[in-house]
């Protein structure tokens, strides 16, 4: 159970831009900076245009902190990430697409999938400071 429930929200195209800005500020709120701070919110970012892209138009986030951890689960009501999709490696340097999932796995500390024919959720987590 939560902590501390920062944010709770759908999100579609139209509203991908003020969430960033809303996960950036609790994240720095709740003790992340820099190097963390920015790995984190690309690593949402990376995860919720997914959701938009390939994941129905639409999803739900929530941001939450249990004691010195930071934590954010997207869901979103696609058709399920294919399993040779789910670790991707490095895309090639010309390559067009394919980076979103990736990027959020190399800037993560936790990263957890789960996917089907009615939708994906995908949690991350991160040490936090005390606030």
């Amino acid at each position: 159970m939560p902590d501390l429930v920062l944010i709770d929200r759908e999100f579609d195209t139209g509203t991908l831009v003020d969430l960033r800005r809303d996960v950036e500020h609790c994240a720095r709120a709740n003790g992340l900076d820099d190097l963390a701070l920015y790995r984190f919110v690309v690593a949402v970012n990376e995860i919720t245009t997914n959701a938009v892209r390939h994941g129905g138009g639409r999803g739900r986030l929530e941001l939450w902190r249990t004691g010195d951890r930071l934590h954010c689960r997207v869901t979103d009501r696609g058709e399920g990430i294919p399993a040779e999709h789910r670790h991707p490696s490095r895309p090639g340097a010309h390559s067009v697409g394919g980076r979103g999932l990736w990027l959020a796995q190399q800037g993560i500390a936790g990263l957890t999938i789960t996917t089907g024919a009615t939708g994906t959720r995908i949690t991350l987590s991160s040490p936090a400071i005390a606030a």
